[in-house]
C-alpha cells in the first residue's frame, strides 16, 4: 500500500500568530492533514483552538510576546512537553508599521524587525537544535511577503524584514539540509484578512489591486493551506531554500 506523501499523521507543528487570518488557515490545514498543532501568540486563540478541535487533532496554545526573543526557549520547551516533539515550525507572526521613510522612527523600525526577523531567526534556531538533537529532521516554513520581491512604499522596516526572511530561508536551508531539515518560505499575495480590510473597503484601491491579479480575486486564508501542507510534508523533501509566492499571479503580471 502506498504512503500518502502529503500526510502529516504523527507529526507535531508550531504555528506562530495563528489567532486569525493566514496563521489560522495554515494551522487548520496542517491539522486536517494529520498534525497536532501548537499555536503561539499574545492572546488566547479561542476561535483557532475550536477549529482545531473540530479536526480531531490535539492542539495546545502558548501565550508569548514575540516582540522579544527572550520567550523562545520557553515556547520550545512548552510545545515539546505538550505535544511530545516538534516536527514542523511555521513562522507566521508578523507586524507592520506605515510611515514615510523620511519620517520613520527608531521604534517603528525596531518593533517590526524584532518580531518579523529577530524572533523568527532565534525560534528557528531553537527548534532546529531540538530537531538535530532528536535526529528526526523537520520542516521550517517562514512566511515572507510580496515585499520580499518588491519595495512597496511607506513600509521600510517591513520590506527590510521580509527581504531578510527570504535571505534567512536560503542560508538556513544551506546549513541545515545536512540534518534533514527543510527550510522554505511562502510569500502570500493580497489576502482578505483583518489586516487588509481597509484596502478592500477602498473602492479605488480594491479595483487597482484586483486589476493586477490574474486570478481576479483576493486570496482566502484557506488558499495557503495547500502550500503549507506541501512544505510541511515529505512531498517537499527535496525542496530547499525557496520562497513560494501564493499570489494569484500578482508577481507574474
Amino acid at each position: 500500500m502506498s504512503i500518502n506523501p502529503f500526510s502529516l499523521e504523527g507529526k507535531t507543528a508550531i504555528v506562530t500568530g495563528a489567532n486569525t487570518g493566514l496563521g489560522q488557515g495554515m494551522a487548520i490545514a496542517l491539522a486536517e492533514a494529520g498534525a497536532d498543532v501548537c499555536v503561539v501568540g499574545r492572546s488566547e486563540p479561542s476561535e483557532t483552538l475550536d477549529k482545531l478541535a473540530a479536526t480531531g487533532r490535539k492542539s495546545h496554545s502558548i501565550l508569548a510576546d514575540l516582540g522579544s526573543a527572550d520567550s523562545v526557549e520557553a515556547i520550545v520547551s512548552d510545545a515539546k512537553s505538550a505535544l511530545g516533539g516538534i516536527d514542523i515550525l511555521v513562522n507566521n507572526a508578523g507586524i507592520i508599521k506605515r510611515n514615510d521613510s523620511i519620517d520613520f522612527t527608531f521604534d517603528e523600525w525596531d518593533s517590526v524587525m524584532n518580531v518579523n526577523l529577530r524572533t523568527l531567526f532565534f525560534l528557528s534556531q531553537a527548534v532546529a537544535r531540538e530537531m538535530i538533537a532528536a535526529d528526526t529532521g523537520g520542516k521550517i516554513i517562514n512566511i515572507a511577503s510580496m515585499l520580499s520581491f518588491q519595495g512597496g512604499i511607506r513600509v521600510p522596516s517591513y520590506t527590510a524584514s521580509k527581504s531578510g526572511v527570504a535571505g534567512l530561508t536560503k542560508i538556513l536551508a544551506n546549513e541545515w539540509a545536512k540534518h534533514g531539515i527543510n527550510v522554505n518560505a511562502i510569500a502570500p499575495g493580497y489576502f482578505a484578512t483583518n489586516n487588509t480590510a481597509a484596502l478592500q473597503a477602498d473602492e479605488t484601491r480594491n479595483k487597482e489591486i484586483l486589476g493586477r491579479i490574474p486570478s481576479g480575486r483576493w486570496g482566502k486564508p484557506s488558499d495557503l493551506g495547500g502550500a503549507a501542507v506541501f512544505l510541511a510534508s515529505s512531498a517537499s523533501d527535496y525542496v530547499q531554500g525557496i520562497t513560494l509566492p501564493v499570489d494569484g499571479g500578482w508577481l507574474a503580471r
